[in-house]
């Protein structure tokens, strides 16, 4: 073949490369395009401390530590104390799960008590509401979930999903808020079409049940409000940072691992985690720091035939349901499916039941408080709440 052959078969071949459609990237490097340091990403503001290392002590050890332990971030918030607006995104409640037929329910417009219990207060019969967020991870955001989850345990709403689209914010406003939902039984949900960035990473792996089709990505954390002039002391300052986040991500049961990843993976860039990577790092599914309160307070209130059908239901569903590009909608249509196999949801446990957030009836069918309930292999009677 000669050479202008040649040269006319790659122009062509060139081209058809051209005009082929691309397809959206799932996982790997990306690029992020912010229109500046505050739009989205993983932005931390908060002072640090940082504490000298001599030259000798840095010679003896193999990492040498920067900084002393983290010290507190941030006071709690009042979240009571005066109006709260979201200016970096918007919020509405609905009390259906099926958002594809349903939608996301009424827009948010006022957050007081009031306003907040005027939007949950339809979800009060069924007890399920489902809180959807698309915007930046601000202080705003957090006080909204705070605010959110005290109308809803007034009004024994205590099935809550937060349904987030966000490219990120503020890293110590999403520790603090992200403590808060560990202790407080949310759900999140990342749907397809939306996203989970950088610092919305960490509101992730705080939620006691984590159902992923949309992207999630990190890269890493920025200091805005540094003063370091040379490359040594910011990163003095960043590892006061990422100790607090380490401790973060350990103490919700995601690994540690998320936090060394960030570090190598430059700001304006997006590595996009993949279905195994996050399964690895303990950001999807099950909260493995939540399953362990779990499985010792429902062997006590439902047995253990209850949760061995129930962890034999979570292996069944990782490896049935998640498949690659499964939109959430049909990921919640086959575990519902999945599990009458495992005989849930369970007639004296409805509401422990998995995805008992779908079913409408599970106060009707739960025994009595104070009923007692037999439980162990024994017949030991236990009523709900003993220890």
């Amino acid at each position: 073949m000669s050479l202008r052959a040649v040269a006319l078969l790659s122009l062509c071949l060139a081209t058809i490369a051209c005009q082929r459609p691309s397809e959206p990237v799932t996982h790997g490097m990306v690029i992020e395009e912010n229109v500046g340091p505050q739009d989205g990403g993983a932005i931390s503001t908060a002072p640090v401390k940082v504490v000298p290392v001599e030259p000798e002590t840095r010679q003896r050890i193999l990492r040498p530590r920067a900084a002393a332990r983290p010290e507190p971030v941030a006071e709690p918030r009042k979240r009571w104390d005066g109006p709260l607006e979201l200016t970096a995104g918007a919020a509405s409640i609905s009390c259906e799960l099926d958002y594809a037929q349903q939608g996301d329910g009424e827009v948010l417009a006022k957050f007081d008590r009031e306003g907040l219990e005027a939007a949950l207060k339809p979800c009060e019969d069924a007890g399920v509401a489902r809180l959807r967020y698309k915007g930046k991870i601000t202080g705003e955001f957090g006080t909204l979930v705070e605010r959110v989850t005290d109308v809803a345990d007034e009004l024994d709403i205590h099935k809550r999903v937060l349904d987030i689209d966000s490219a990120g914010g503020q890293v110590e406003d999403a520790i603090q808020v992200g403590d808060f939902i560990a202790e407080s039984r949310w759900t999140i949900w990342v749907r397809e079409g939306a996203i989970c960035h950088s610092a919305c990473v960490f509101i992730l792996g705080a939620g006691d049940t984590r159902m992923i089709a949309g992207q999630v990505g990190i890269h890493r954390i920025i200091r805005m409000s540094s003063t370091a002039t040379t490359r040594a002391q910011l990163n003095a300052e960043l590892r006061v940072v990422y100790d607090r986040v380490r401790e973060y991500l350990e103490r919700n049961g995601a690994a540690t691992a998320v936090a060394d990843l960030m570090m190598a993976v430059p700001n304006r860039s997006l590595r996009l985690l993949t279905t195994e990577e996050l399964e690895l790092y303990g950001l999807d599914g099950v909260n493995p720091a939540q399953d362990d309160l779990d499985r010792l307070r429902l062997m006590r209130k439902c047995g253990e035939d209850f949760v061995s059908r129930r962890d034999s239901f979570v292996r069944a569903f990782d490896k049935r349901c998640k498949t690659p590009d499964t939109d959430l909608d049909a990921l919640n249509d086959c575990g519902l499916k999945l599990r009458t196999d495992y005989g849930f949801p369970d007639k004296a446990c409805p509401a422990e039941s998995p995805l008992s957030e779908f079913d409408r009836d599970t106060a009707a069918l739960e025994p009595p408080k104070g009923a007692a309930r037999s439980v162990s292999k024994a017949g030991e009677g236990k009523r709900d709440g003993d220890s």
